[in-house]
């Protein structure tokens, strides 16, 4: 799939794919892109966060007294905090504010920013039952709260809940979480958006032609049916267990965090799923790739770049003839360099990988990223009748945490 902002390639064989499954699975998949196709008006689907008619439960004008504020602490776990912090890794060049993510517990980096004098902060504290035990703490570790306190947003579910609670009690400025929209698809609705608003990213940009890229990638040789087809093949005869994400590129860091959860939580059920693995590259060309070429055939790879230049190159030469390549390169085409090595190999040994290059790093590339991992995860997910919006293994570990706290 081709377009002005990425590029993304399947490189899966023949081996890996039963033929009878993916005839099954082209038919599940034409009844599920009608049915995605459908529900992108109904205000109460969860596909409803790419109509351009979504209507968020905040409304501009009244964000516009937090712009003044530099230092933006955001409290949240999971799904409630990791596409902000995609957003922020993402087009942290563009953005004037310093940023602060608590997503998960951690006493000394509380107690340092607790200790440092940062001025005039901005806390924004987000979970959508409103009950998060982590998020909560946080809160309550981090900020003293006060009547009217004027620095502070809440989100969450509009329901008994503690932020719920704190926010009426202590007349707080609250926005409501949709209750139909899970955390881990959240990032383009209020979640992802009002932050992002007050980080200075222009969320127009951010959230522009869902629909028009939802009929683009349907269009272009339907891309997203061949991938979530293969996907959901693989992923059903359980050949290959992990997906490791190769990161050529620092910047999408959180990005990938945040597909992690996505892609873990949404199709890891009934003993089904992949293992998400997030490795930075070159870095770990030097310690696990051994394990990767030649370790158990287990693995499917997804590496993912962004095409950059910089005038800025090595000018230094004959120190030693054996480092003479290295004259007039920038660090940035010896990092490609290694990626394209590694590919041929990839290729060479028929190892399966898919590549997704990026060609610019703006607003509306990285809404399209979003877009399109959240369809093709929930595609896959209703091709193998494994609901992607639920986590019910999780809620276990909830309801014991909350009996030992008792």
């Amino acid at each position: 799939m081709k377009n002005n902002k990425f590029i993304l390639k399947n490189n899966i064989y023949s081996k890996y794919l039963n033929k009878k499954l993916s005839s099954k699975f082209n038919k599940k998949y034409l009844k599920i892109e009608r049915e995605i196709s459908d529900q992108i008006d109904e205000p109460e689907s969860i596909y409803n966060i790419f109509s351009k008619n979504f209507r968020f439960n905040f409304k501009i004008r009244d964000l516009k007294k937090f712009i003044k504020y530099k230092n933006i602490v955001i409290i949240g776990m999971g799904g409630s905090i990791l596409g902000s912090h995609a957003i922020f890794k993402f087009l942290e060049q563009k953005i004037k504010k310093n940023l602060f993510f608590f997503d998960n517990i951690d006493y000394d980096k509380a107690l340092s920013f607790k200790k440092k004098n940062k001025g005039s902060v901005l806390f924004i504290i987000i979970s959508k039952s409103g009950n998060t035990i982590e998020t909560i703490s946080n809160f309550l570790f981090l900020n003293k709260i006060k009547k009217n306190q004027k620095n502070l947003i809440l989100v969450s579910e509009r329901r008994n809940n503690a932020l719920f609670d704190i926010a009426k009690k202590y007349n707080l400025f609250y926005v409501e979480h949709k209750d139909y929209i899970g955390g881990r698809y959240s990032v383009l609705s209020e979640v992802g958006i009002l932050p992002a608003y007050l980080m200075g990213i222009n969320i127009f940009s951010l959230r522009k032609n869902f629909e028009k890229f939802f009929l683009s990638i349907k269009k272009k040789k339907n891309f997203l049916k061949e991938s979530t087809i293969q996907i959901a093949n693989i992923m059903y005869q359980k050949k290959l267990n992990s997906l490791i994400f190769l990161n050529y590129s620092p910047k999408l860091e959180k990005f990938l965090y945040w597909c992690q959860q996505l892609i873990a939580e949404s199709l890891g059920k009934k003993g089904n799923g992949f293992m998400p693995v997030i490795s930075p590259v070159p870095k770990d060309h030097h310690s696990v790739l051994q394990l990767y070429l030649d370790g158990p055939k287990d693995k499917l790879f997804y590496i993912f770049s962004i095409i950059e230049n910089t005038k800025k190159k090595i000018k230094v030469q004959k120190i030693s003839k054996h480092i003479n390549y290295l004259y007039n390169k920038d660090l940035f085409k010896i990092k490609d360099a290694q990626k394209e090595a590694l590919i041929k190999t990839l290729k060479k040994n028929k190892i399966p990988f898919r590549e997704l290059k990026i060609k610019k790093c703006d607003e509306e590339t990285l809404g399209q990223l979003f877009a399109y991992f959240i369809l093709e995860t929930s595609i896959v997910g209703k091709i193998l009748d494994i609901n992607p919006f639920d986590q019910p293994a999780v809620e276990q570990v909830k309801k014991f945490t909350k009996i030992i706290l008792n």
